[in-house]
């Protein structure tokens, strides 16, 4: 369903498992970027009333997952730290265009977020069968449901306001040019890392 063109090395997940302190927190931040992601391209795009509502849900979800993590970490005894670079989500970012029309960076925007979700639904997908805590693997496993979700939705509005726009070829650039970031990680236990 994702289509991700290279999977994550299961190497990853024993490194995230062996410091879950460090992929709790590193987790928490990542939700509040999401959130932070989806109340911009409401801003940019106020105009497009399905839009607004479907990102406005799911920045609400995304801190949620924020507030639910957090409440993780802190019931271990650690304490949330400073917010994580994501060099990945970076890479990814970079690969968006700055030109062309309007409505080619909302698709590319909208793209973008569809990546990072897909690519954390897969990685939620492996903690939920790695984790040794019960209770962890059963969160992780929401919210993988979760995030493809929201990756559908993402997509789906790339499809429905892309116009002119062939969003199935650039869908299918940014699942080449991801394949070629995510393969220069997975050597940390960060999220994206």
């Amino acid at each position: 369903m994702l289509g991700l063109r290279l999977p994550t090395d299961p190497r990853w997940a024993e490194l995230a498992r062996k410091d879950l302190r460090e992929a709790l927190v590193d987790h928490a931040w990542c939700e509040q970027k999401a959130a932070t992601n989806a109340i911009t391209i409401t801003v940019q795009h106020p105009e497009i009333t399905e839009l607004v509502q479907e990102l406005t849900r799911i920045a609400r979800e995304e801190l949620e997952h924020f507030s639910m993590v957090v409440e993780r970490i802190e019931a271990r005894g650690w304490v949330l730290g400073p917010e994580r670079k994501d060099s990945y989500v970076n890479e990814l970012l970079a690969f968006v265009r700055k030109g062309g029309t309007r409505e080619e960076r909302l698709v590319d925007r909208l793209l973008f977020s569809a990546m990072i979700e897909a690519r954390s639904c897969e990685r939620f997908k492996l903690l939920a069968a790695t984790v040794d805590d019960a209770e962890l693997r059963a969160f992780y496993r929401e919210l993988m449901v979760s995030e493809a979700g929201h990756y559908t939705t993402f997509l789906g509005l790339a499809r429905k306001y892309g116009g002119r726009e062939d969003v199935d070829g650039r869908w299918a650039a940014f699942l080449a040019h991801e394949a070629e970031v995510v393969g220069r990680y997975g050597r940390s236990p960060a999220m994206h890392g």
